[in-house]
């Protein structure tokens, strides 16, 4: 059994296998479940996830019920294919991907929480895309879906995955930790670089606050699974070079939690600060209020 990063990272390296063979492990513990079972109901969530990320395309797209982020994934998948973007085609359909998910969440389509409905475009952004541009088998898929969710379990167990609690920090913050992670090993990197990209990526969304306009988890809730799923992936790359990184992935969490606390409430999903109480935000809560 894991409680930390740091148990996870030494038992692994002690028993000479790879971080998801623990997490593994421990979720047949936990569930009573046998392996098979574990590997269909990680493949059941992966397709739902997958699926996720082209459901507001085309023309499945134009069935999803409207919101205030309707057509934002089309948009920005034809940008990406026009092949004129500035982080290049595959960044922008990863964020097109992500924000797929947004919209889909949005409009009460069928999603996976990774680890919450308002980051859930996240992960499934990172490892769709993963799986495309490594040309990576689903097996290999479904181990790093492992690691970023044992990633996601401590969290879980140490501080908050809420953005009512800890602000966006801590739901697109530990999403893009958990992608993060699973991205490094998916790459070829050991255990501590995955650690690594996890205490990256958290620094890197340090502070982040809960705004939703309207209280609705669309704006700006759709852009941050974009701007997430990037981070997951810069943090990954950050982590494989070895960039100094001297805070271990489990402090980082704590610094997660502990200012997430020290957020005032208005900044922790109630649409009461942040981008929630300016002028624009404000005019369309009322707006939404008088249909």
């Amino acid at each position: 059994m894991y409680n930390t990063i740091e148990d996870l990272c030494r038992t692994a390296e002690e028993r000479n296998q790879p971080m998801w063979m623990e997490i593994l492990e421990d979720e047949m513990r936990c569930t009573d479940k046998c392996e098979d079972d574990v590997w269909k109901e990680l493949e059941n969530r992966y397709d739902i996830m997958k699926n996720g990320t082209t459901a507001a395309l085309g023309e499945s797209g134009k069935r999803l019920r409207k919101t205030m982020i309707t057509g934002m994934a089309e948009r920005q998948f034809s940008y990406a294919e026009n092949g004129n973007s500035l982080c290049g085609v595959g960044i922008n359909k990863m964020m097109a991907r992500a924000i797929s998910l947004s919209e889909t969440n949005a409009a009460m389509g069928k999603i996976c929480a990774a680890p919450t409905a308002g980051s859930c475009g996240i992960l499934p952004a990172v490892l769709v895309t993963m799986e495309e541009e490594w040309n990576l088998s689903k097996r290999k898929i479904l181990e790093g879906l492992l690691i970023a969710s044992g990633i996601g379990a401590v969290v879980v167990k140490n501080a908050t995955v809420a953005g009512a609690e800890g602000g966006c920090q801590a739901e697109c913050g530990v999403a893009a930790a958990m992608a993060a992670a699973a991205v490094v090993y998916l790459a070829g990197g050991t255990c501590r670089q995955q650690a690594a990209a996890v205490s990256l990526a958290l620094i890197n969304v340090m502070g982040l606050v809960c705004d939703p306009i309207a209280g609705l988890v669309q704006i700006p809730c759709a852009q941050r699974n974009a701007s997430q799923a990037v981070n997951a992936i810069v943090s990954a790359d950050l982590a494989l070079a070895d960039t100094v990184c001297p805070v271990p992935a489990d402090e980082a969490i704590e610094a997660m939690y502990r200012v997430g606390k020290q957020l005032p409430r208005e900044l922790r999903e109630t649409a009461l600060g942040g981008i929630a109480e300016s002028e624009t935000g404000k005019r369309i809560a009322d707006e939404i209020r008088n249909q």
